[in-house]
């Protein structure tokens, strides 16, 4: 609760200091109306976010073709997806979105008693509200059974649930 304390007032100050008021010129004549000053606050509702989460495929598990995931109401995720190995190497993947459910293809089929971590490199969040819970089901090689395997939970800068 500190730390995102520290971080709100570290973020507040930043945002006033970066505050640019700009000068529009424009003729003075009392009879018309005329623009004397723009000023820009930079918006401070919603912020790029990066999420990551890790998948555990256990040992003596059937391969994995596919990783399904439906995204929550409160974040605008891009299609900028990584899939890491547990050595950190890039796995091949492709990406296709269905309106907020974004499902995952592995060409080759990921094998068990392996650690996958899954970043989301571009996440528009709010700043404010609730925390974004990601539900995640995935498609073992040779079905098209969804076997749901939990979910990922990303707070915002001041959840809801931590202002108690």
């Amino acid at each position: 609760m500190k730390r995102t304390l520290i971080s709100t007032a570290v973020c507040s100050v930043a945002t006033a200091a970066s505050i640019f008021t700009g000068y529009a010129n424009a003729k003075t004549d009392d009879r018309v109306p005329n623009v004397n000053k723009n000023v820009v606050f930079p918006s401070t509702s919603w912020r790029i976010v990066k999420h990551t989460f890790q998948l555990h495929v256990p040992q003596n598990n059937n391969a994995l073709s596919e990783l399904v995931i439906d995204v929550p109401s409160t974040v605008a995720v891009s299609n900028d997806i990584d899939v890491l190995d547990e050595k950190g190497q890039k796995i091949n993947i492709n990406v296709s979105v269905n309106g907020r459910r974004i499902t995952i293809d592995f060409p080759e089929p990921i094998i068990s008693k392996t650690k996958l971590l899954i970043e989301f490199n571009k996440v528009k969040q709010p700043i404010l509200g609730s925390a974004s819970v990601y539900s995640l089901s995935v498609k073992v090689v040779g079905s098209d059974v969804e076997i749901p395997v939990g979910v990922a939970r990303f707070p915002t800068s001041i959840d809801s649930e931590d202002k108690h």
